[in-house]
């Protein structure tokens, strides 16, 4: 036998090759294509939608600042509808968590919160929200729903807010001794703050308040 095909042999053993794998190729051929334009009308798809939500945030941020409250939560809703996985809605959510809180309406400002906690796409937003919301929770009179979401929080986030909030909640619950501790450590992350040091320094020394 030769070593190679002779030219009859190597046209026929092509078409005995193309009837077992042709099929698999062109099924190869055409999934490729779709993947990469799949892709590519993909991204494209992206980028139309993330430009859509930052369109619609904007005219939220016009309708605030025009003192249109009730045109930006209109806005807001729809970015929270239609948009939810972008970081746009996050942002509205927040926006309309300011309003709400200043309007006298904190269980809105909490839903509001809420809403970014579990539905934003970065992890920092999350925590941002969660901080917020202990914030909000302590302004209330819930200190330890407050120290719940704290605790949810990502170690080494936002670390003298962090700390103040927990110096607050002891407050709240009467417990001088962990206020102190908390605002120390929240004097130690934030040195140039004064409003921490003043929260530190009415609290005295421990022999004093004792």
């Amino acid at each position: 036998m030769t070593a190679y095909l002779n030219e009859d042999e190597q046209v026929e053993a092509l078409k005995n090759w193309w009837r077992e794998n042709g099929r698999s190729v062109v099924v190869g051929v055409v999934l490729g294509f779709a993947i990469i334009f799949g892709w590519q009308g993909w991204k494209s798809w992206q980028k139309s939608q993330g430009e859509a939500a930052s369109a619609l945030f904007e005219n939220m941020l016009i309708q605030v600042a025009g003192g249109n409250r009730e045109g930006a939560l209109v806005v807001g809703k729809r970015l929270l509808g239609e948009f939810d996985g972008s970081v746009y809605a996050s942002f509205a959510a927040f926006e309309m968590a300011r309003l709400a809180y200043q309007g006298g309406e904190p269980a809105s400002a909490v839903s509001d919160l809420e809403w970014v906690e579990a539905h934003a796409p970065d992890s920092i937003l999350s925590d941002l929200a969660r901080v917020r919301l202990a914030r909000l929770l302590v302004d209330t009179g819930k200190p330890d729903q407050a120290m719940e979401r704290l605790q949810a929080v990502n170690e080494g986030f936002m670390p003298a807010a962090v700390a103040e909030l927990e110096g607050d909640i002891a407050m709240k619950r009467g417990d001088k001794a962990a206020a102190r501790e908390a605002y120390g450590r929240a004097v130690l992350a934030a040195p140039d703050s004064e409003l921490l040091r003043m929260k530190l320094q009415e609290l005295g020394s421990e022999e004093k308040s004792e």
